[in-house]
């Protein structure tokens, strides 16, 4: 750092980051030269891990320096051994660092700047241009979702994954559910993309490659327009499976995406085959499909995937996961769900 270096200091939980957030940041960075974001970990106030939290930060905003306060203070208010905790901790994380302004929207932006001996940058305290709080939007983070980024607010919808062998009712069950929920749901892209392109009822091991990534990307578009929870019909994982099957082996493409999604669903539903089998002309009957079935659960129990097998009528299926959904929560501890 150059004497006449500009350096702009902004801190926060980021919980979830918003439209004020951005602005603090926004402005820190067409300001100065350089900009430094702190942010803390904060497991009383929100259930989202600081990685998360931090990487919407650093794919947003690349030449923002990042640290990440894993240690930092807990308490929060506008006492005095509160501010000291608060200044000590912040000139500790820095070191012989210096900086110039301190930018914030907050009260604490007036001791804390005295503390760095900085200028007090205050952006928009009075939440004129951008009238919301982070604590508002976790009480309804859904209905508040047009000051979220989109990268942000896909990370706070409940990707729900239905999985089963072909004519096991996952059409059905995520349409269901979507309407139930007011939300969307992800048709099986596969089964386009099969009558599309395939010859003689097969894809190529390239095709199936192709297959997943175009699925992928539908899929993260729905994430960013969801309420609450996206329900899934069929995933990569599956296209795995059917790769190895009728190939004997996958693509590397293929087995990464597979590898990838085995953490990128929030809960795994398994579709059982105890209802009627439909024999139409794109499946190969009912022998196949407890072939496929028993290799899908294999993959799960391989890839060690929590899911919950789904027996009995619609009704009943829909009333399970219902059950679960309403004991979920986002990032929670799966084993939770059974205390």
């Amino acid at each position: 750092m150059t004497d006449n270096e500009r350096v702009g200091l902004t801190l926060g939980k980021y919980a979830p980051l918003h439209q004020g957030h951005q602005m603090v940041i926004e402005t820190a960075l067409a300001e100065m030269d350089h900009g430094i974001v702190v942010i803390y970990d904060c497991p009383d106030v929100t259930p989202i891990p600081l990685p998360v939290r931090a990487n919407w930060i650093r794919r947003l905003y690349p030449q923002i320096e990042l640290y990440e306060a894993w240690d930092g203070p807990l308490q929060v208010g506008d006492t005095p051994d509160i501010k000291r905790m608060h200044e000590k901790y912040i000139r500790a994380l820095l070191g012989d660092r210096r900086v110039t302004h301190f930018y914030s929207s907050e009260f604490y932006g007036a001791h804390m700047s005295a503390a760095l001996n900085a200028v007090n940058r205050q952006v928009d305290a009075e939440r004129v241009q951008v009238p919301i709080s982070a604590t508002q939007i976790r009480r309804q983070p859904y209905t508040a979702r047009h000051f979220l980024h989109p990268l942000v607010y896909r990370d706070l919808i409940i990707n729900v994954a239905f999985l089963g062998a072909p004519s096991t009712g996952k059409t059905t069950l995520a349409q269901t559910l979507a309407a139930h929920y007011r939300t969307v749901w992800m048709h099986e892209y596969g089964r386009d993309y099969w009558e599309q392109h395939q010859v003689e009822r097969r894809l190529t091991l390239d095709q199936l490659a192709e297959l997943a990534e175009g699925h992928l990307a539908h899929e993260e578009q729905l994430l960013t327009t969801a309420n609450q929870y996206l329900f899934t019909d069929t995933n990569v994982l599956t296209t795995y499976i059917f790769s190895e099957y009728y190939h004997g082996t996958a693509a590397d493409r293929l087995k990464q995406l597979a590898d990838q999604a085995a953490t990128r669903y929030d809960l795994v539903f398994v579709c059982d085959t105890d209802i009627p089998y439909e024999d139409t002309w794109d499946r190969s009957g009912e022998a196949n499909r407890q072939v496929m079935q028993q290799r899908i659960l294999s993959d799960l129990h391989m890839r060690n995937i929590p899911y919950r097998l789904l027996r009995g009528n619609v009704a009943t299926r829909v009333a399970t996961v219902c059950s679960i959904l309403a004991r979920y929560h986002k990032y929670q501890n799966l084993l939770d769900l059974f205390e």
